[in-house]
């Protein structure tokens, strides 16, 4: 068992800010001394089905939490999800119907459940909906009065909607209202979030003194850049890693991440020691494809298993690097009729769903992106016969395939 000083030491890794530091000392000294562990909050809002890394640098750290002897809770916003957070956002978030809502938690849940300890005693799952669905307007409105409207304009992106002229919803001012009740709701200790999150988990922090509760402790930690290395990672930006997504494409994603990104992922998404993680983000003491095959390596292993870990390595190094193919050759169908002249290349790529269109389709051959049986098409004319032999491969990274022709 680590002492309190130690704890916080380690919690320290990766985190932004702490709110306040000597607040959170005080209370692992409380529980260190009472044998009850903390209760620490992190809010999810099931707003898309999928949660890739950027979402597991919180969760990792409520990991931290756990194994530190602590109580997780993982709060599912089934009822803020109807209202979306606002921060950040240009515009009003579009309104999610309740079916696409549960379907969404019922996602997350299950790669949430990736990172996290789920035995009993170790986490414990609630749905703001069971307290915000009934709370009385009476209660909403003395909410809303300890919050003023001056500090919601000081936020950056609702000023710059307003300057802009952007319309704000009134429902939005109500987002970190009732952020900051599921605080008071749950009893938090202390909550995280992203940086971005700082002012709802404030807002939680004077809810909790108004309440007559300690309040929590507010820790913020980084918002993971993407693999384009300067973006965060978002799915619309297509720079992200899925938690669900197999080992393999984990693997040779992470391998394209630019090199000054390096040292923030493996401290934000690995458990490398810090003085190992400086050496690895050093080109002067390790050369980057090493560097780079840790951290992949370390990520498919935190979701997939040392085994497949090792695996996605070995198939890396054997695939891309060395250029061999694959044992096992996975095939595609391609569900059109062919006439007996074959299909134009550009037509049969937007079927198998590569690209969005045969334009697309057009510019990757250009590009010398498509190859079959090892030689590059760049004919954008080209027209295809089928032969389940041949070997096809679309991307400068992508896997390797062949086709089984389905007629419609």
């Amino acid at each position: 068992m680590m002492t309190p000083v130690q704890q916080l030491d380690a919690l320290r890794r990766g985190v932004v800010a702490v709110t306040t530091e000597a607040e959170l000392k005080a209370k692992l000294e409380r529980s260190a001394a009472s044998g009850k562990p903390l209760r620490i909050k992190l809010g999810v809002d099931p707003t898309a089905p999928d949660i890739h890394l950027g979402h597991t640098v919180v969760l990792r750290k409520l990991r931290q939490f756990q194994d530190l002897g602590h109580l997780a809770v993982l709060l599912i916003g089934d009822y803020t999800a109807r209202v979306g957070d606002p921060t950040g956002r240009e515009k009003t978030r579009p309104a999610l119907t309740p079916e696409a809502i549960e379907a969404n938690a019922t996602t997350y849940l299950d790669q949430a459940g990736r990172v996290l300890d789920t035995a009993p005693g170790r986490l414990e799952v609630v749905r703001n909906g069971d307290w915000l669905g009934p709370l009385p307007f009476a209660k909403l409105l003395t909410l809303a009065a300890q919050v003023t409207v001056a500090r919601f304009l000081e936020r950056d992106d609702f000023s710059e909607r307003h300057k802009k002229g952007v319309p704000i919803g009134l429902h939005e001012f109500l987002y970190p209202v009732m952020q900051g009740y599921d605080s008071v709701a749950i009893r938090a200790d202390a909550e995280l979030g992203g940086t971005d999150q700082t002012f709802n988990l404030l807002v939680g922090r004077d809810f909790q003194r108004e309440a007559g509760q300690e309040p929590q402790v507010a820790m913020t930690l980084p918002i993971l850049v993407g693999l384009d290395g300067a973006r965060k990672m978002s799915k619309s930006y297509g720079n992200h890693i899925g938690v669900s997504e197999e080992p393999n494409a984990q693997f040779g994603k992470a391998m394209s991440l630019p090199d000054g990104a390096m040292k923030d992922w493996l401290t934000l998404l690995t458990g490398v020691p810090i003085e190992e993680v400086a050496a690895l983000a050093d080109p002067a003491k390790t050369h980057p494809r090493e560097a780079k095959d840790r951290l992949a390596r370390e990520i498919v292993r935190m979701f997939h298993g040392e085994a497949a870990a090792l695996a996605a390595s070995e198939h890396f190094a054997r695939v891309v690097s060395r250029k061999e193919r694959p044992d096992v050759i996975p095939v595609k169908a391609l569900r059109v009729a062919v006439p007996p002249e074959g299909i134009p290349l550009p037509n049969a790529l937007k079927e198998l769903g590569l690209t969005p269109s045969t334009s697309a389709a057009r510019a990757l051959i250009a590009q010398g992106a498509v190859e079959i049986n090892d030689a590059k098409v760049t004919d954008v004319g080209c027209k295809w016969k089928p032969n389940p032999a041949d070997v096809w491969k679309v991307g400068k990274k992508g896997t390797v395939f062949r086709i089984e022709v389905t007629p419609s």
